[in-house]
């Protein structure tokens, strides 16, 4: 893996393989993410010849939902979050990550709260 490139899309890329393309997420999970996680003593050494261990916890997926979890608690716009995560549209963004969204029920109470104390100064003015 080699850094920095363009797809063939135009998008910009982080890494590149050895062809100046994407990094496949298999490639990138078993030759680099798994075996980082092994060397930290994450997940155990994979066996000569095997592969590591399969872990939905550990894996690319629990990056992903890492990487997705940041700007959802940054109250980031969800169809910028699904752009960002190549999604083909918010609906299915937000069925697979909207467990991680913020709870919201404090901020509508306080932008509710907001709208009346306002009426209430006004009409206190008058």
């Amino acid at each position: 893996m080699e850094g920095g490139g363009r797809a063939s899309g135009g998008k910009h890329l982080i890494f590149t393989g050895p062809r100046g393309g994407h990094v496949g997420r298999t490639s990138l999970n078993e030759e680099v993410w798994k075996r980082a996680l092994a060397s930290a003593g994450v997940i155990p050494e994979r066996k000569p010849g095997g592969s590591y261990a399969e872990s939905r916890d550990d894996g690319m997926q629990a990056l992903r939902h890492f990487y997705a979890s940041v700007p959802l608690d940054a109250s980031e716009n969800i169809k910028a979050l699904t752009e960002h995560l190549g999604h083909s549209d918010p609906g299915l963004t937000l069925r697979v990550y909207a467990h991680l969204m913020p709870s919201t029920q404090e901020r509508t109470r306080k932008a509710v709260t907001a709208v009346f104390d306002a009426a209430r100064s006004d009409s206190s003015r008058t």
